[in-house]
């Protein structure tokens, strides 16, 4: 593709495979779209251009101590996998305003990452959700669930809990992941 400035047609590469359908090669597309390596259009002639800088990990290089000091290691060959939490379907980030979570190691300034929630009883006491009060906001918080009653705590004591029932509130999202830049 770099070498010619565009991409093969579908006819191309079913020559270039010994195929006599262009089902098996939209199918494999497909699917390289879904996972993030390519962007393509279906229908549409030569659209199909590889995703530059795919990220499927960020290496790992050793550990660091937040106390003393330990001794590292630097042939550790590994990587963190980013790809699992960015391959959830219908992921979205917040900006976090405030510091109600900050025992949460969640600050302000944040940016968090949430995964939409389906079914509302599914909910585990504990979990972090961005939560909307229909005519008052949204917020972050802890979900706690006491007979009928929904608490959404803080995770700082500077906070008082918010109490609610459940037809007062609609879960946006639970946490999958905190970012910070620094």
């Amino acid at each position: 593709m770099k070498n010619f400035h565009h991409s093969p047609s579908i006819r191309q590469m079913m020559e270039a495979m010994g195929l006599k359908s262009p089902a098996p090669i939209q199918s494999r597309l497909k699917h390289l779209q879904k996972k993030g390596f390519i962007s393509w259009q279906e229908g549409k002639a030569r659209t199909l251009q590889i995703v530059d800088d795919v990220l499927v990990g960020v290496p790992i290089l050793g550990s660091v101590a937040a106390g003393g000091l330990i001794e590292t290691f630097s042939d550790v060959n590994e990587n963190l996998d980013i790809s699992e939490v960015l391959q959830k379907k219908d992921i979205f980030a917040l900006t976090v305003n405030g510091d109600s979570m900050i025992d949460a190691c969640i600050a302000d300034g944040d940016m968090v990452l949430m995964e939409p929630i389906k079914d509302y009883y599914a909910i585990k006491n504990g979990t972090i959700v961005s939560a909307l009060v229909p005519g008052l906001g949204t917020t972050l918080k802890y979900f706690i669930k006491k007979g009928e009653k929904i608490f959404l705590e803080a995770a700082n004591p500077s906070y008082e809990p918010i109490e609610l029932n459940l037809d007062n509130v609609v879960f946006q999202g639970k946490l999958l992941a905190v970012w910070r830049k620094v």
